[in-house]
């Protein structure tokens, strides 16, 4: 508190108007805790108590400069897909040290490396070699697919199409993730330097996803494993750009390699819980599945 009884901010979140950002957010503020809320479009943005919002974007290094000026912690959201993501990345991260941030958390990828199969994971390891030159201190949350996507997998057909094989994937809740990320927010050194793997108790098939996803629906859900040539071929229609298309087939890819066939123990140690399986998931997020339902 400061000598007035107002408590400082020193944190600040963003994409605070997202699932992540969001829900970081509202735990810090339950906790009592004075933040900055960064947001793209500001009447979007939460109302929660003794949070500032600052509207500023990836896109706009100097409105993000301004946005953070006076912060010590930046929880750093990765921006939305798009063609010049890293690009973005790096200018927010110099927008932050020359604002005088002292250090970024930053929601990353599982496996982010040079030469991972998903594309997007070189995208997370490109930022995150910035944000270790940079003079900044940094903690590295690399979390797994998320467990809340699984059932977007599917078409409103319930059927899931992808080149994942039999591969598995330990898919990980948004809620777990935001937890670890508030407990490595306000442990400070704690935490930096540290890259953590933030994942679900169990890796698990497609074929897995689609019987419990039939199971809560009481509809068959099915998964037709593609060939990379057919799930290119697949998405032709999309009318999307390369790049992203790459990404989404990748994505199932990576799977089937076994690159996200990761279990770690962080949501445990870091949230004090066990993390979230697909089936206690789909329980507390019926809506979810919701488009899978029959009518």
């Amino acid at each position: 508190m400061s000598a007035r009884g107002v408590r400082q901010v020193e944190v600040a979140v963003s994409g605070a108007t997202g699932a992540v950002g969001g829900w970081v957010a509202a735990r810090l503020a339950n906790l009592g805790h004075g933040q900055r809320l960064i947001a793209r479009d500001t009447r979007r943005a939460p109302d929660l108590p003794g949070a500032e919002v600052a509207e500023a974007s990836y896109d706009n290094p100097q409105a993000m400069r301004r946005a953070l000026d006076g912060i010590q912690t930046f929880f750093m959201v990765s921006g939305s897909e798009a063609f010049d993501r890293v690009q973005q990345h790096i200018a927010t991260v110099d927008a932050a040290v020359e604002a005088g941030v002292k250090r970024i958390v930053y929601l990353s990828f599982l496996g982010a490396a040079p030469e991972a199969t998903f594309t997007f994971a070189r995208d997370h390891w490109r930022t995150e070699e910035h944000m270790r030159a940079a003079n900044v201190r940094t903690a590295f949350l690399r979390d797994s697919l998320y467990l809340d996507m699984l059932p977007m997998m599917a078409g409103d057909d319930g059927v899931i199409r992808g080149p994942a094989g039999d591969g598995r994937v330990a898919a990980v809740a948004r809620d777990d993730v935001a937890d670890v990320a508030v407990t490595v927010l306000l442990g400070g050194e704690d935490h930096d330097g540290r890259s953590y793997d933030v994942t679900g108790p169990e890796g698990i098939t497609l074929y897995q996803v689609v019987e419990e996803l039939s199971r809560v629906t009481g509809r068959n859900i099915v998964y037709r494993a593609e060939t990379l040539e057919e799930a290119y071929a697949s998405r032709a229609s999309y009318d999307a750009p390369e790049w992203e298309v790459e990404g989404w087939v990748t994505s199932y890819a990576a799977i089937a390699v076994g690159e996200l066939d990761v279990v770690s123990n962080t949501v445990s140690e870091l949230a004090g819980h066990a993390p979230m399986a697909l089936a206690e998931f789909l329980r507390r997020y019926p809506e979810s599945y919701r488009h899978l339902l029959s009518t």
